[in-house]
Formats: structure tokens, C-alpha cells, sequence
């Protein structure tokens, strides 16, 4: 049975689970009724961010066009333009063994595309979820619903996983932006 987490809750990810490695982080989440004409398009992403909170290199920020770092780390399973159907919307996946010793911890989040022009926010989006799988065996371990606390968000800081010494954490964030994915890269070190 997967933990279902609270927004600013912490639980171990590898504490219990000494063998856990390879993950894979799961993000959904379903349009309220719409009708601006737009498909609606939500882009998950993972920021690999150092010490400071930032990256080290624009690489480290994997994406719908930066699909897998060259550590083999973290890899995006793939862009979902229209978040259709059940289950998991985008995915990505991450090898705890590979993460590079400079990387303290990996951000994910979820903006929307063109969010301006298509004057779209979060406060149309509802049933937002991030959830960690052990990849190895495909059993959930940990879930958290953000629930409807965003009005005219577009990027939301969904979760992290972090490390603690030789441990790996997970964080349940749920923090919004305005400003898409321009403002996010910003905070988080990245030219755009």
C-alpha cells in the first residue's frame, strides 16, 4: 500500500527499502470543462539541482526537448499533449545509482504550454497527482494529490526527491508559479 502524502510532508524513500534504485515518478491530472478552443497541454520536467538549489548546467534541466541526461540518471518517458486516458499522464524515470555526486536533489514539476497565449492556469486542471514507483516491481510507494489550492498558476514545484547522507527522501511540495516554464528554469538556474 503506497503512503499518501500530505503537501509539505517528508517520508524515506530508500530508508526501508536498502535495494530501491531505480523509480519511476508518475504525474496525472484531468482538465476541468474547457472550452477556449486550445488543447490543453501539461509538461512535466525534473530540475537537477545542486547544493544551492540550482543547476549545474542547462543539461541538467530534463524535458520534453532534453529527454535524458547524460549521466543516464533521469529520462523522460515522453511529452503527452492532450493528458487524455487514465493513468499516468507523463513519466519519468529515475536511476538512484546513477545520479551524479553534485546533484543534492531532483525537482519535478509540471507547467503548462503556451499557458499566455491560451489563457490557461491550474485553476482549470483538477486531480493532480505525482506518485513514486519502485520500477523493479512496479508497486506504488509513495502518492500525493495536490487537491485544488491553484487559481492562476501555470508551473507547479510538484515534489522532490532529495538526499540525506546515503538516504534518498521525498518531498511533497505543491508550490505554484505564474510565469510557465520561463519563470521556473529562472529559479531554478537555467538560460532561457
Amino acid at each position: 500500500m503506497a503512503i499518501s502524502l500530505k503537501k509539505g510532508q517528508k517520508v524515506d524513500l530508500t530508508k526501508g527499502n536498502p535495494s530501491l534504485s531505480k523509480i519511476l515518478v508518475g504525474l496525472g491530472w484531468d482538465v476541468n470543462k474547457y472550452d477556449g478552443g486550445f488543447d490543453f497541454d501539461l509538461d512535466a520536467a525534473a530540475f537537477m539541482l545542486n547544493a544551492n538549489g540550482k543547476v549545474n548546467e542547462d543539461e541538467d534541466f530534463i524535458f520534453y526537448n532534453n529527454l535524458k541526461h547524460k549521466s543516464g540518471a533521469v529520462e523522460h518517458m515522453g511529452d503527452n499533449l492532450t493528458g487524455e486516458g487514465e493513468g499516468d499522464d507523463e513519466e519519468i524515470k529515475i536511476d538512484l545509482a546513477k545520479v551524479p555526486a553534485n546533484i543534492d536533489k531532483i525537482d519535478f514539476t509540471v507547467t503548462i504550454y503556451d499557458a499566455e497565449i491560451r489563457k490557461q492556469t491550474f485553476g482549470q486542471v483538477s486531480n493532480a497527482y505525482i506518485r513514486v514507483v519502485d520500477d523493479t516491481t512496479g508497486k506504488e510507494l509513495i502518492r500525493y494529490d495536490l487537491g485544488e489550492d491553484f487559481s492562476v498558476e501555470t508551473a507547479v514545484v510538484v515534489g522532490e526527491i532529495y538526499r540525506r547522507g546515503s538516504e534518498w527522501k521525498f518531498n511533497a511540495i505543491g508550490s505554484g508559479f505564474s510565469g510557465g516554464l520561463a519563470a521556473l528554469g529562472r529559479n531554478f538556474g537555467v538560460n532561457v
